[in-house]
C-alpha cells in the first residue's frame, strides 16, 4: 500500500500548521514556509519536529523543482 495523497488535505506541519507538500520520488512531506522535510515511514508520515530534516533556503528550492 502506498501513501495515500489523499491524507495531505487533512494533514498540517506541526510547527505553523501550514498546509504540507508531498514529495513521492523522495518519500517525504515538505513545509516551505519552516524548511522542514518530513519523512515518510512504512507509508506513515512522520510529523514529529525532531524527526524533521530542516533545509536551507537554496535545497528547498532544489527539492521543489
Amino acid at each position: 500500500m502506498a501513501f495515500d495523497k489523499k491524507l495531505l488535505e487533512i494533514l498540517a506541519c506541526p510547527a505553523c500548521k501550514g498546509k504540507l507538500i508531498y514529495q513521492p520520488n523522495n518519500n517525504q512531506l515538505i513545509c516551505k514556509f519552516d524548511r522542514l522535510v518530513f519523512p515518510i515511514r512504512e507509508n506513515i508520515p512522520v510529523l514529529l519536529e525532531s524527526e524533521a530534516k530542516e533545509v536551507s533556503s537554496d535545497e528547498l528550492e532544489q527539492l521543489l523543482k
